[in-house]
């Protein structure tokens, strides 16, 4: 294995992924998007629907990104112990991301905290951003690679309840977030809700909630409940698409939960916007690749 040539290789296949990811929505999200604009009796928000479908089709034609705003990238990784480009995986997602960014192009989104400066490269102190895990056995690499915008970053808070606040605490504070800050998001929404034992375990899950499919249910009977339940109260404020009005407000709503402090629940909120844009692609040692959640495409 040459390792300099397989990073350039694994480096422009990263590439041409992430500029996949920014003009073509991912299966599960297209399918819901139809979906509501067939359920659909607001005359506005039918039109609004089909607006959005013909600019996922002449995104994809032009092969330019379908909303201005890339956002900053995230990849979240797992990664076979045994996989070859292990060690350089780093570089190859940043050097990636500029590649696509003067390429696709990616609009520029990371500026340098307190010097306020654009890099004008979307990598920066941190950006984009990496998270790892490491799967024993496996010689294959997982990478979910998701465009998190402004817009639809705005929502996103973590607080840590009291005990006895509850579940109810946490149905509180995920409606009084989405009532008050939704709406920025660009609807309909995909709600990720993190439930854990502190603001960052319950912030990663919340984002981690956020790659899961639309339509997917929480393997725990008591949170796929709470899944249900927080869907049709933010449906019932009657968002719209674009806030503009309309029977439903989100795509659907994930919760992600992990074990917690018996003092604590920690909680948090992320949202994805109907151009939710994200992508998981699976590598194989010798850099064959499969894109689950974009069907029938090449690269």
């Amino acid at each position: 294995m040459n390792k300099i040539e397989d990073s350039k290789k694994l480096t422009e296949i990263m590439s041409q992924f992430i500029s996949l990811v920014s003009y073509k929505l991912p299966d599960d999200v297209e399918e819901k998007l139809k979906e509501l604009r067939e359920e659909e009796t607001n005359e506005l928000a039918k039109i609004i629907y089909s607006t959005m479908e013909e600019n996922q089709k002449l995104a994809y034609e032009f092969k330019r990104p379908s909303c201005q705003d890339t956002g900053v990238l995230q990849f979240f990784i797992k990664c076979g112990e045994n996989f070859p480009l292990i060690g350089q995986l780093n570089k190859i997602l940043r050097d990636a991301t500029y590649k696509s960014t003067m390429e696709t192009p990616l609009r520029h989104n990371s500026v340098e905290t307190f010097d306020e400066y654009n890099t004008k490269k979307n990598i920066g102190k941190g950006t984009p951003s990496i998270f790892w895990e490491i799967e024993e056995d496996s010689d294959q690499v997982e990478i979910y690679t998701y465009m998190a915008g402004g817009g639809c970053s705005l929502p996103g808070v973590a607080t840590v309840l009291m005990p006895g606040e509850g579940y109810e605490g946490v149905v509180k504070f995920v409606l009084d977030r989405m009532t008050s800050y939704g709406i920025n998001a660009c609807p309909p929404l995909l709600v990720g809700v993190g439930v854990g034992t502190s603001v960052e375990t319950a912030a990663m899950n919340s984002k981690m909630a956020l790659m899961r499919p639309v339509g997917s249910q929480n393997e725990n009977a008591n949170a796929a409940k709470l899944e249900k339940l927080l869907e049709d109260g933010i449906n019932s404020i009657g968002l719209g698409p674009q806030g503009l009005k309309g029977l439903k407000s989100v795509m659907g709503v994930n919760v992600v939960n992990t074990a917690r402090h018996p003092s604590t629940i920690g909680v948090a909120v992320n949202t994805g916007c109907w151009s939710h844009r994200r992508g998981l692609i699976v590598i194989d040692r010798d850099l064959n690749y499969t894109m689950p959640t974009h069907q029938g495409v090449t690269l």
